[in-house]
């Protein structure tokens, strides 16, 4: 296509996949000088503020982005494997839940750590995708790199908004009549100094053994890396300034979406034909009935739970127990949407 036949806004914006990357750093960026200048200013946001945020941006913006993955991902693969991907998934939501109902405390652990999970190998895939992985050569330099970008969801928000942190965990695990244990509940401090300390140390090794890597491949440093260090470091910052139930609410909309959203982008040009794909009414109907499955986990799991709104307030127990609603239900999105789909995956790049 020539310059000339290019809208005046696409000459503007670029690729809209370029665009929907260039958007989430945006996002982040703003959101982490907002709350890192009224924290200087010694303004607070009231948590009540916090929680309806976090409602917004996980259930209208994020949740229904889930869905879409697996359906982009099962659309073409056909009646056989769509049956047993699906049989999977009930198969794990329904183990998950029964983990949570008779051993709490490993179950939220399960769940934090998918967190991780999906946060870090979801982006991983992103850079793979958009970014650029030239200063990621290897197995262990990969997953170095997932569990950096991941963590930074989870432990940073731990290390710096650990009252908050710790306070939200018990109110997760007394959805299910538990209560934290071991070094966390005895020594939350010196266990929360540990997690930063390890986080911080895996970051250096990230970021140090990615420029070695590109000073040996290119003689100097890499527009790859310097990405990847921008991004690490951004996150870091986010999670550090931005109040954590702020900070998870609209990571996953602004962030984890937008960015899948721009990988699919670039799939979908590497595959242009459309007939392999399922009609408009096909794909409404798909959308309904995932859409019906949601609802029943969440209607199942708000069953099996002994106190499914703890915390003392109707707003604290909706996010504490959307929060475990999400996690159940993204343990099999990574597993079995990605881990055990060895064809393609919900993170698929060509």
């Amino acid at each position: 296509m020539s310059t000339s036949t290019v809208s005046p806004v696409r000459r503007l914006l670029g690729e809209p996949e370029r665009t929907a990357i260039g958007a989430s750093r945006a996002s982040l960026l703003l959101l982490a000088v907002g709350f890192g200048a009224l924290s200087a200013a010694g303004t607070d946001v009231s948590l009540r503020t916090q929680m309806i945020a976090y409602l917004v941006g996980m259930v209208a913006l994020n949740l229904p982005h889930g869905g879409y993955e697996h359906f982009s991902n099962l659309r073409r693969r056909g009646v056989p494997f769509g049956a047993r991907y699906v049989g999977l998934y009930v198969g794990f939501v329904a183990s998950f839940v029964a983990l949570f109902v008779v051993a709490p405390l490993p179950a939220l652990a399960l769940a934090f750590g998918t967190a991780v999970a999906k946060g870090g190998h979801g982006d991983l895939r992103v850079m793979d995708a958009l970014v650029g992985t030239d200063h990621l050569r290897t197995r262990s330099q990969r997953a170095l790199a997932a569990l950096v970008r991941g963590g930074a969801v989870m432990l940073v928000p731990a290390v710096f908004w650990t009252e908050t942190f710790y306070g939200f965990t018990g109110i997760m695990l007394g959805v299910f009549d538990g209560q934290l244990a071991g070094p966390a509940a005895s020594s939350p401090e010196a266990f929360t100094t540990a997690i930063g300390a390890a986080y911080g140390l895996a970051v250096l090794v990230h970021l140090g053994g990615g420029l070695a890597t590109s000073w040996r491949s290119t003689g100097g440093v890499s527009r790859s890396w310097l990405l990847d260090a921008a991004e690490t470091l951004l996150l870091v910052a986010y999670f550090a300034l931005v109040p954590v139930v702020v900070a998870i609410g609209l990571y996953f909309p602004l962030w984890y979406s937008m960015r899948q959203s721009a990988r699919s982008m670039i799939v979908e040009r590497e595959r242009p034909s459309r007939t392999e794909g399922v009609s408009l009414v096909v794909a409404w109907g798909v959308l309904v009935v995932g859409a019906l499955a949601t609802a029943g986990v969440a209607t199942a799991l708000w069953t099996v739970a002994p106190n499914p709104l703890s915390g003392g307030s109707l707003l604290s127990g909706a996010v504490a127990f959307y929060t475990i609603f999400v996690c159940v239900i993204a343990m099999p999105h990574v597993v079995v949407g990605e881990w055990l789909d060895f064809g393609r995956g919900i993170w698929h790049v060509p």
